[in-house]
């Protein structure tokens, strides 16, 4: 009797110390704000790349950009019967009397005007629509990526899914979405009187009806279609390609060289403004504003705000979310 009492009150004093498995702490997750480490800024060259999807695409379509601001006079550029080897002349921009020449690059096709004849156009704008004979590489541009690449076209590497690459790929034209372009109808033919033959048959060197130059209509290049924002680019003629494999095209847009840099968890914010936690000699945090440059998704460019031997807490800084408006001492309250 005495034993069982004794296993009775073992059991409960077990019982009574015992936390239910709901109520034990997750020692995975630690609080938000709780530093789990520190880091010290360091150096290294940094790269801010973009990657892109896209696909093969046969005769891709791309535009060519005014070079000047000034009046834009079209050539009248003839339907080639063979994939020109030289570059083609389709317009001259005239900007103080002066004339700076438009070229389809060879290897391409004029496809179409997008401006009219005689008009004012602005450096940079597309007046001229090209066919790239060939497989190219096309990926479409969303609106919040268009500033970013706009002006890193220079480095372009390329990778086929499960295909070759990387390979650099070569940039055709611009990435501005494009307007419909067009194609001019030939010029009438120049009043030519029919000589009647001495025998009072039919008439000699009739001019053609109007509309028609004699020339096949097949052999009248089509005008291209609208598009919007993409980036076409070329691969070495090397690469085997095969239309609509899915590739991923990596933009450089910018590069920076021994730079100060933190892991991004250090910091807080973004869009050029953060802030870090700097651990002074007793642990204390201090949180500081520094300037932000450029990021790889690892580390962060710091332009100015650390002089390079704070130590810092990870993770950075939690920046609480502004109060509501509809929430008691939210604005206007």
């Amino acid at each position: 009797m005495r034993t069982l009492s004794a296993l009775v009150v073992a059991l409960f004093v077990v019982a009574g110390c015992s936390t239910p498995a709901s109520e034990k702490p997750n020692p995975e997750l630690a609080p938000r704000g709780t530093q789990m480490t520190t880091a010290k800024p360091s150096r290294q060259d940094l790269t801010s790349k973009v990657s892109l999807s896209g696909k093969v695409v046969i005769n891709p379509v791309f535009g060519l950009v005014s070079p000047v601001a000034g009046q834009v006079r079209y050539l009248d550029v003839k339907a080639p019967d063979k994939t020109p080897t030289k570059p083609t002349k389709v317009a001259n921009v005239f900007a103080n009397g002066r004339p700076s020449a438009v070229d389809v690059p060879a290897g391409a096709m004029f496809s179409g005007r997008l401006a009219d004849d005689k008009a004012t156009v602005t450096a940079g704008q597309p007046i001229v629509s090209a066919k790239h004979v060939g497989y190219g590489l096309v990926a479409e541009i969303k609106g919040e990526q268009a500033y970013q690449l706009s002006d890193a076209l220079a480095s372009v590497q390329a990778q086929i899914k499960n295909g070759p690459g990387p390979f650099p790929c070569a940039v055709l034209g611009t990435i501005a979405a494009l307007p419909a372009g067009t194609i001019p109808d030939p010029p009438p033919p120049a009043e030519n009187p029919a000589t009647p033959p001495p025998s009072g048959g039919p008439a000699t060197n009739a001019a053609p009806p109007p509309g028609n130059s004699g020339k096949p209509e097949e052999n009248k290049p089509n005008p291209s279609e609208a598009t919007g924002m993409r980036l076409v680019c070329t691969a070495p003629s090397d690469l085997k390609l095969i239309n609509g494999a899915e590739a991923t095209m990596e933009v450089i847009t910018e590069k920076a060289v021994g730079v100060m840099v933190l892991p991004v968890e250090a910091v807080a914010g973004g869009q050029g403004k953060g802030k870090v936690d700097v651990l002074g000699a007793n642990g204390q945090r201090v949180t500081k504003d520094v300037v932000l440059g450029l990021t790889d998704g690892k580390v962060v460019q710091i332009k100015s705000g650390l002089v390079g031997d704070e130590t810092v807490a990870v993770p950075g800084p939690n920046i609480p979310a502004a109060p509501d408006a509809n929430t008691p001492g939210g604005p206007g309250k």
